[in-house]
């Protein structure tokens, strides 16, 4: 069974499960996921908790041997089963099968796990752990989500926003759950209970917004050319490597070139991200895809010193003419 982070409450209300394994690419999720799990455990009866973590060159019968013993004091116990690197090897995943097939009696099992990638979750032990028990992924919230996931936050505080307040907030942490989580407490100390104004929070909130390359290649498969600038003004002010960026943008390039093509990507592509490539390749011709490389090129020579310019804002115009959206007047150097 797969649910996501903020379904596991709703999950647990009718029942805790034999076995949890949480994964995904958003940490904050996963800790408060795990956490969750914890207390539940403990409310339920177990006392006990045993903590197996897979390092390089792990014994794995370990896990066996853990599953086998009883506890001391014929309590309930938390099992916990570390995998940091999401890579238990050949020994590794048959014991998780092993372990799935034979799962303790009374006990909870709580596997954590980092991001996965596509070939992971298609492993047999993955398998076996979704079929044993539940899977929790710990996705990463979007723009769009987190109107919605501040007011959550703030109705946990006895606090309320209007919607123009929610969206400025989300602009502000867009990027950051951390540090969006600690913006919505820091209101808790600073602000009294009920609905706060826009006013009052534009003077408590710090803006901890943090962009990564994958949010701009969000922005730019949306057309949403207000947010690419944002998101470019951040990784400017990040002091995000140009070179990087501009290999990041023209990669993008060259796939959307292969989709429009009717080519196949030389990478696997998972079906969603395939469906965000054709939209935005929908947008382009033969014209602007040579225009589009056009500019890169001349990116290219202002990141190597050749020419001079305003390289940033030659980054960005590379962005919309990307999305199909180019700024007015853009042409390259």
């Amino acid at each position: 069974m797969k649910i996501s982070a903020r379904q596991l409450p709703t999950s647990v209300k009718k029942g805790l499960g034999p076995l949890y394994a949480i994964h995904g690419p958003e940490a904050l999720a996963a800790l408060e996921a795990a956490d969750f799990l914890r207390e539940a455990a403990r409310k339920s009866g177990c006392t006990e908790r045993d903590v197996f973590t897979a390092e390089p060159n792990a014994d794995w019968s370990r896990l066996a041997a853990t599953a086998s013993n009883l506890s001391l004091f014929a309590t309930r116990r938390l099992i916990e089963v570390r995998i940091p690197t999401g890579k238990p090897g050949a020994e590794g995943g048959k014991s998780i099968e092993a372990y799935c097939a034979r799962l303790p009696e009374n006990d909870v099992t709580l596997v954590l796990l980092p991001e996965l990638d596509w070939a992971s979750l298609k492993t047999q032990w993955f398998a076996a752990l979704e079929k044993a028990g539940v899977v929790v992924e710990a996705k990463a919230i979007q723009r769009d989500e987190m109107p919605e996931w501040l007011a959550d936050r703030l109705a946990r505080q006895k606090q309320r926003a209007s919607v123009e307040t929610l969206e400025w907030l989300a602009d502000r942490v867009e990027g950051n759950l951390l540090a969006a989580k600690q913006e919505i407490e820091k209101l808790a100390l600073l602000l009294p209970e009920g609905e706060i104004a826009l006013d009052a929070i534009r003077e408590a909130v710090t803006d901890v917004a943090r962009f990564e390359r994958d949010g701009l290649m969000d922005a730019i498969h949306a057309g949403d050319q207000a947010r690419i600038v944002r998101v470019m003004a951040s990784l400017e002010a990040e002091g995000e490597p140009a070179p990087l960026l501009l290999w990041t943008l023209t990669e993008e390039l060259r796939l959307l070139m292969q989709v429009k093509a009717g080519e196949r990507p030389r990478r696997w592509l998972d079906p969603a991200r395939m469906q965000q490539l054709s939209k935005t390749a929908s947008r382009h011709d033969a014209i602007s895809f040579d225009g589009a490389f056009t500019r890169a090129h001349h990116v290219d020579r202002m990141v190597k010193g050749v020419e001079t310019g305003g390289m940033w804002d030659s980054l960005l115009e590379l962005s919309l003419t990307i999305a199909g959206k180019p700024a007015l007047q853009a042409t390259p150097a």
